[in-house]
């Protein structure tokens, strides 16, 4: 079934279904599972949105973080459900996300200079609220922010700060919340933590052999493979091959929603309308200090 389908196809509201929806999100282009640690883009908070309604149910998770090649703070909103709406295109290809920039651009561009605070930046104006940004360092080590230079605020930082001082001033509002969810849902929990898993499956090209004496030929034409002959070009191709389809067997087998607590209990509280369903035993670990990784790249 195409992805396409799996987004818009008002399926029955089962709790397999449901993993099945979540495990199946990510179609290598513009459809993808909740990545708080992407590479690109510093995690400063996150939040779920649960609704339900009949045999209706969505799943909206917020995402904020600092991108610094896009040059905001940046609240991403990803959609999983079975009657969503609205839902944006990207190169004729749907989206299950779309991004909303609290911070006015012009001013957040004014008070920051590359990645850093600028020194002479007082607020941030946040949804039209003018918001004062932080120069002392006491107030980050207060909330446990140990700051990475010595000199300098990064912006991310400065981004945590006022998340944890504003708790709700960066979250989505119920507008932004249902842009692709039917009106007729009904909230029915919010998670500001929980215990989570990124799931990006390698998005791998089946090449076969006549397409790889191609690739091969071409190289060798023009940048040249040295002495190294078809058939060792092709092993070392299909080893390789073999690695990242081993990779993206340990992800599914141990990252993927349905196999731990968090996305089955949430699929109970969907189905029964039941918010004493979720009752997890697991640590929450979708704090920002639990993924250094994030916009490392």
């Amino acid at each position: 079934m195409e992805l396409v389908e799996i987004i818009t196809q008002k399926s029955k509201m089962t709790e397999d279904n449901i993993l099945s929806h979540l495990d199946n999100s990510n179609d290598g282009y513009y459809c993808s599972f909740i990545e708080l640690g992407h590479v690109y883009s510093y995690l400063i908070d996150a939040r779920l949105n649960i609704f339900n309604s009949d045999n209706c149910w969505a799943i909206a998770a917020e995402r904020l973080g600092f991108n610094p090649r896009a040059g905001g703070i940046i609240l991403e909103i990803s959609y999983f459900g079975n009657c969503l709406q609205n839902l944006e295109s990207c190169n004729g290809r749907i989206t299950n996300s779309y991004s909303v920039y609290p911070i006015d651009s012009t001013n957040f561009s004014d008070t920051v200079d590359g990645e850093m605070l600028s020194p002479t930046a007082q607020f941030w104006l946040i949804r039209g609220r003018q918001i004062p940004v932080s120069h002392n360092r006491l107030n980050y080590a207060q909330i446990g922010i140990e700051l990475s230079d010595a000199n300098d605020i990064r912006a991310e930082e400065a981004g945590r700060l006022i998340a944890a001082q504003n708790p709700d001033l960066f979250r989505a509002t119920d507008d932004e919340l249902y842009k692709c969810i039917p009106s007729s849902l009904k909230k029915i929990l919010v998670l500001d933590e929980w215990f989570h898993k990124d799931f990006q499956l390698r998005q791998l090209p089946t090449i076969s052999d006549e397409q790889l004496k191609q690739t091969y030929e071409l190289n060798k034409k023009l940048a040249g493979v040295g002495e190294m002959s078809f058939e060792s070009f092709a092993q070392l191709f299909r080893a390789h091959e073999k690695s990242s389809n081993d990779c993206n067997s340990n992800i599914w087998n141990d990252n993927r929603p349905s196999v731990y607590e968090t996305w089955q209990q949430i699929a109970k509280v969907i189905v029964n309308n039941d918010i004493e369903m979720y009752k997890p035993t697991l640590q929450p670990n979708t704090h920002w200090k639990h993924w250094p990784d994030s916009g490392s790249l």
